[in-house]
């Protein structure tokens, strides 16, 4: 009796996890489309207020030649809105969003993927370009960065970067886990700069 009670536990898990599906959804971000309140100071380009899928808000910061991105109702005051890339970035113009499907038909939006440019400088002082996707956890719970592939060392890097987001964003733990990295990485690779920890 024990091993048909275990079995047929085993089989309703794996009926559960088969019930939930993972999708892409894509969305542009175009700052155009966005509100924007300017910066106060030289250095500070202002802040940016947009929708992404589902009309899920969007934020993005912006100074010093760097960005930060941010999701949700909350946006501005997630550890996200105070992390950025160590190396002068941008934003990219286009959100990947990974989404749980459940049987029943309902959507929950668990990570958002952006491919940020970056520039910096080599041993030689010359000016490196790069791209980096950065997987960000969305709520319910904190909105933080998860990880981070270099999208023009790895030919495989949209599936890295979603690799990242399906078996760490939901059960990542902000200000406590660190962010990964995936892949290889180019000259012009750059990970985390975290201003919550400064």
């Amino acid at each position: 009796m024990k091993r048909l009670a275990v079995s047929a536990l085993a089989i309703l898990a794996a009926s559960a996890a088969a019930a939930q599906t993972i999708e892409s959804a894509f969305t542009d971000f175009d700052l155009k489309k966005c509100q924007h309140v300017p910066g106060k100071g030289r250095e500070d380009y202002g802040e940016w207020r947009c929708k992404g899928y589902a009309n899920i808000p969007v934020y993005m910061a912006a100074g010093d030649q760097r960005v930060m991105i941010s999701f949700g109702a909350r946006a501005r005051e997630e550890p996200a809105a105070r992390q950025t890339l160590a190396a002068f970035n941008g934003e990219g113009g286009r959100i990947e969003w990974r989404i749980e499907k459940s049987a029943d038909g309902k959507q929950q939006p668990f990570a958002a993927i952006m491919r940020w440019s970056t520039t910096k400088s080599d041993d030689n002082g010359d000016q490196v370009a790069g791209e980096v996707l950065v997987v960000t956890r969305l709520s319910p719970g904190a909105v933080c960065h998860v990880g981070y592939v270099d999208s023009l060392a790895n030919r495989n890097a949209d599936d890295l970067a979603r690799e990242i987001a399906d078996k760490r964003a939901r059960g990542f733990r902000c200000r406590e886990d660190k962010p990964v990295v995936l892949g290889d990485k180019g000259p012009g690779f750059s990970d985390l700069y975290d201003f919550n920890e400064k």
